[in-house]
């Protein structure tokens, strides 16, 4: 059973930033588990006519969150920091691309990204967006929206994929 921390009695009445990072590392932790338990085979099984797969899916998080949370934030640019030029690109897969490679790399993205974001508050602005200077407010409703649609393509594609191993009850 997924683990819901964002109804906890305690983030109810939690300041305000305090609920955006828990509802926030809920998502996180939702596409991250969702390659759990799955083969290296499963996990890039395309089903789809784009290049979304778990894999992928996971893999352009990563990507998603050193877009907001540190290009964003330290404006080094996306070559600077060694992520592909585009969210497309993003989904591509390399050969040594893991369950275990993309899961770390997305916890360690994750990780710097609460560090990265420690000592802003909501009102800060992040100047290294293309789009201008946002809040971080901004930033943290827009990436928790990024990360619930690909946390509904994840539970869609992991439930045609389990259908494929599994008895009808």
């Amino acid at each position: 059973m997924a683990s819901h921390p964002s109804v906890q009695p305690t983030v109810f009445h939690a300041p305000l930033r305090d609920q955006f990072e828990a509802f926030l590392d809920e998502h996180r932790s939702a596409l991250h588990d969702s390659l759990s338990g799955l083969t290296e085979e499963q996990a890039r099984r395309s089903l789809v006519p784009s290049k979304t797969t778990l894999l992928g899916l996971v893999k352009h998080a990563a990507f998603v969150e050193k877009v907001w949370f540190d290009e964003a934030v330290t404006c080094r640019s996306r070559t600077e920091i060694g992520i592909p030029a585009s969210p497309d690109e993003s989904f591509d897969l390399d050969d040594d691309d893991t369950i275990a490679s993309v899961q770390d790399a997305y916890r360690q993205a994750c990780a710097a990204s609460r560090r990265a974001t420690a000592d802003l508050t909501l009102d800060d602005l992040l100047r290294g967006n293309r789009r201008g200077p946002l809040p971080l407010r901004w930033v943290y409703l827009h990436t928790l929206r990024e990360l619930a649609q690909h946390c509904g393509h994840a539970d869609i594609l992991r439930e045609q994929i389990l259908a494929g191993t599994t008895h009808p009850r």
